[in-house]
């Protein structure tokens, strides 16, 4: 079995996922797909992510989620849910500011029904280079700290040349 999974419901334009295990850079494309397909449905209202079974989370994946975050309130107003009971978890999703563009609930969901597994798409080194840039850069816009954390990643990542 692998390290990780992502599942995913849906109903009336609510989106709800819930990530298991090691969540790392080898999802990045995949949870960028999942953003856009999300994002671009027109019945998208908001979305609440389960990090109940997350052991690890990278700082592409925290970019993915916060632009996910962005999205829905820009598309329907509605504060997107996070939810943590991992205290590690919980103080590095509030370490990034995740406070201000999602409700952070640290108790589990109670019923959760209805979720599938989201195939893991393969992707070229020049595709996750392109996801982990463009998810450090959602990183940065949400404050100064993490602007100051990710400024030399990005950096780095902007200068190298692709091939």
């Amino acid at each position: 079995m692998a390290g990780y999974k992502i599942l995913q419901a849906e109903k009336q334009g609510i989106y709800v996922l819930k990530f298991i295990g090691e969540i790392r850079l080898n999802l990045c494309c995949t949870l960028d797909n999942l953003v856009d397909s999300i994002t671009l449905d027109p019945q998208f209202k908001t979305v609440v992510i389960d990090l109940t079974e997350t052991e690890i989370i990278d700082s592409t994946t925290l970019g993915l989620l916060a632009k996910i975050a962005m999205a829905a309130q820009k598309q329907s107003h509605f504060l997107p849910t996070l939810i943590s009971t991992n205290p590690d978890i919980t103080r590095i999703i509030t370490s990034m500011g995740f406070d201000k563009i999602f409700i952070i609930v640290r108790e589990p969901a109670s019923r959760i029904e209805e979720l599938e597994e989201i195939p893991v798409l393969k992707a070229s080194e020049q595709d996750v280079r392109d996801k982990v840039l463009d998810a450090h850069k959602v990183l940065m816009g949400l404050n100064k700290q993490n602007r100051e954390e990710f400024k030399n990643l990005v950096r780095a990542l902007e200068c190298e040349e692709p091939g």
